[in-house]
């Protein structure tokens, strides 16, 4: 038996205002005065002076305000990539990523780029990767989708929406401050929130499950149905322990994999845009069969929120559409062998997938 030997992230910093640290994290960093640190923030902070007074530029740093209206594309990262060679001689001392899933994931994908040749959609996939990434640094403004942790990146490609999934893909510095969220939409906040909640059920009812996920699993899930179904917190509390939430979901999965809720709602990403928190939403509300526990306590959850999900967006797609959609979930096998077993496609059948996405 050959156990895999997973990074994780090296260094991190928890708390309030830890963020006010960032200067002196980075400087022992620094390659030399022509080497930048490039840092890119969600343009939601764009003009939000509490946050972006704070960002250390000296030098030739630089700040790029990025869009997270729609999830990172491998096009995307090429040219953020080719930018930075052209403007700069010297490489990069760093790239900081400072937003949601978004904004982390490419943070992660340009510092792997810069050391990788060819195009980011060859990478997508498990362990293609050849050389480190250089040094970068995440910094979540939400929290829930496990980015921050995890050893992937999840990019829209040319013909699917995946991963570069690899040992060089974690950060090597994460600083988590809960203040950094104080703004986050309600609804956003929820979705982002279940992405986590998601990960833990999908983790825990796996087939790759093992004590170390599951530790991991069990207490990301204790701290959500406190976040989302007790009145025990404060507003401070919650976004605390949300954070770290976020962070123990990512880690469940690192040595264990999400199942039917991520293939799918992979499929909703490429082909609608449908963003990966609320596309969770969509598919889990239909999920009852592989996952009855955890679809009740989420269903308690939206409710007690008082959130809504979107309704019938597949209502009008062509059996076309759907067709590329089933394609995208199906290529996912990890996930169904982790959801259903070594025999999955037995019982995951085009039928049964058009079925489903039909529902949503």
């Amino acid at each position: 038996m050959s156990y895999k030997n997973y990074p994780m992230v090296s260094r991190v910093v928890y708390g309030r205002g830890s963020f006010n640290q960032l200067n002196e994290i980075l400087s022992p960093k620094r390659q030399n005065v022509k080497a930048p640190f490039i840092f890119l923030v969600d343009d939601v902070f764009k003009g939000k002076s509490w946050l972006t007074s704070r960002i250390p530029l000296s030098y030739d740093d630089k700040l790029l305000y990025i869009s997270a209206n729609e999830e990172p594309k491998t096009s995307q990262v090429d040219d953020l990539v080719e930018q930075i060679i052209l403007d700069y001689k010297e490489r990069p001392s760093g790239i900081i990523g400072i937003g949601g899933g978004t904004i982390l994931d490419l943070a992660k994908a340009v510092a792997l780029m810069l050391t990788n040749k060819g195009e980011s959609k060859d990478y997508q996939g498990w362990d293609l990767i050849k050389n480190p990434a250089i040094y970068h640094v995440g910094i979540p403004t939400i929290s829930g989708t496990g980015a921050e942790v995890s050893r992937t990146t999840i990019l829209t490609g040319p013909i699917r929406k995946l991963g570069i999934n690899s040992d060089f893909t974690p950060f090597d510095q994460v600083i988590l401050d809960p203040e950094l969220t104080k703004d986050v939409p309600k609804d956003q906040w929820f979705y982002t929130g279940m992405d986590c909640f998601v990960h833990c059920i999908e983790s825990l009812k796996g087939t790759y499950l093992n004590a170390f996920s599951q530790s991991y699993g069990e207490k990301a899930l204790e701290l959500c149905k406190e976040i989302f179904l007790e009145d025990t917190l404060s507003e401070k509390e919650a976004a605390d322990k949300l954070m770290m939430a976020s962070w123990h979901g990512g880690m469940s999965i690192a040595y264990s994999q999400v199942g039917v809720a991520h293939a799918m709602s992979y499929g909703l990403g490429y082909l609608l845009g449908v963003k990966h928190g609320v596309g969770n939403c969509i598919v889990f509300e239909h999920l009852e069969e592989y996952y009855p526990e955890g679809v009740a306590m989420y269903k308690a959850m939206r409710e007690k929120h008082n959130i809504t999900i979107p309704q019938g967006i597949c209502a009008d797609l062509s059996d076309k559409e759907l067709d590329i959609m089933i394609d995208v979930a199906l290529s996912l096998e990890p996930l169904w062998e982790n959801a259903i077993g070594k025999n999955w496609k037995k019982t995951i059948t085009r039928e049964k997938l058009k079925a489903l996405y039909q529902k949503m």
